[in-house]
């Protein structure tokens, strides 16, 4: 093995992701199910390094579901890859949750264009970061990722984020990230080497997912956007939306599909008041009523609901 073909030196430079992996030193002269095998293969590092975090992204999770709960905001700061995994899980958030416009907002370097083509030199501006991050506030979150752990856009908003009184994350793939003296939290992704040099779509961006995911998805679970595995606060948009809120109601409380849609009428089509109502068995606008003291909750809602009932029956 070379000096250039070592995974990790101590004096070198490089982050993690830039160095070549000695695993694909062999690359071109495998077959394209040799490719595929290796690739997958590398995969695994990207969930062992989430896997790793766990603890941190609990702690980041419960820290921004409180500032949420206080009217807080959550923003994700990113540039190439990095900042289209933000966007793209900042976008489904309102689809699949119900989330209000701009409580999680996804950035990326170079603007919307960016989404689609590279913008030269946006990755580069410290001061395009900071601007993203100008109207951030003490009950606001700030998550910067970036797989080399230095990305400049990334920095400025991080920066500006702190100074405001915002929490703040690094999500990064190099332990030894520059940044991550400028956060109050420092998630690192110790994916190492890419399959292909540098290309930090492959195992760094794969684990910047499955953490984007993660702490999504248990937030989300957190400010009570489901109930027991149920997606309670889908928006039905289009007709195969609305048949899945029918399905999900009959699971949810079984009933058959005819009540069940007489019942999501009722309710003008808010499966959360539906399933109150019918679990709790209150009149909808009672469940409205709960749901709207609970901040949405399903389950707190009824739990309150039962209460009462067994208050008024003692």
């Amino acid at each position: 093995m070379t000096p250039s073909d070592a995974e990790a030196s101590p004096a070198d430079p490089l982050p993690p992701t830039e160095r070549r992996s000695p695993r694909s030193g062999h690359l071109d002269d495998l077959d394209t199910l040799g490719v595929l095998r290796l690739l997958t293969t590398e995969n695994e590092g990207a969930v062992q390094a989430v896997t790793a975090v766990l603890p941190q992204l609990a702690e980041m999770v419960e820290a921004s579901a409180e500032r949420m709960r206080r009217g807080g905001t959550v923003h994700y700061y990113g540039a190439g890859t990095s900042g289209r995994l933000g966007v793209l899980d900042a976008s489904e958030l309102r689809p699949t949750f119900n989330l209000e416009p701009h409580r999680v907002v996804g950035h990326i370097a170079g603007g919307r264009k960016a989404l689609v083509e590279a913008v030269e030199n946006a990755e580069d501006s410290v001061e395009e970061g900071r601007r993203a991050a100008e109207r951030l506030g003490p009950d606001d979150v700030a998550i910067g990722l970036a797989a080399s752990g230095s990305t400049p856009y990334v920095g400025g908003a991080l920066e500006t984020a702190r100074a405001a009184g915002a929490y703040t994350v690094l999500v990064s793939n190099n332990p030894e990230a520059p940044l991550a003296n400028a956060t109050d939290v420092h998630l690192a992704l110790d994916t190492g080497p890419e399959v292909v040099t540098g290309s930090t779509r492959l195992k760094a961006g794969t684990a910047q997912k499955l953490v984007l995911n993660g702490f999504s998805t248990a937030l989300m679970i957190a400010l009570g956007r489901t109930w027991k595995n149920l997606m309670v606060s889908v928006v039905a948009t289009n007709a195969k939306l609305r048949d899945r809120t029918v399905r999900i109601l009959c699971e949810a409380v079984g009933l058959e599909e005819a009540p069940a849609r007489e019942l999501l009428e009722r309710a003008d089509g808010d499966l959360k008041t539906a399933i109150v109502s019918s679990l709790a068995d209150v009149p909808v606008t009672r469940a409205s009523a709960l749901l709207a003291d609970h901040a949405g909750s399903v389950r707190d809602a009824i739990a309150d609901a039962v209460r009462q009932s067994a208050e008024t029956s003692s």
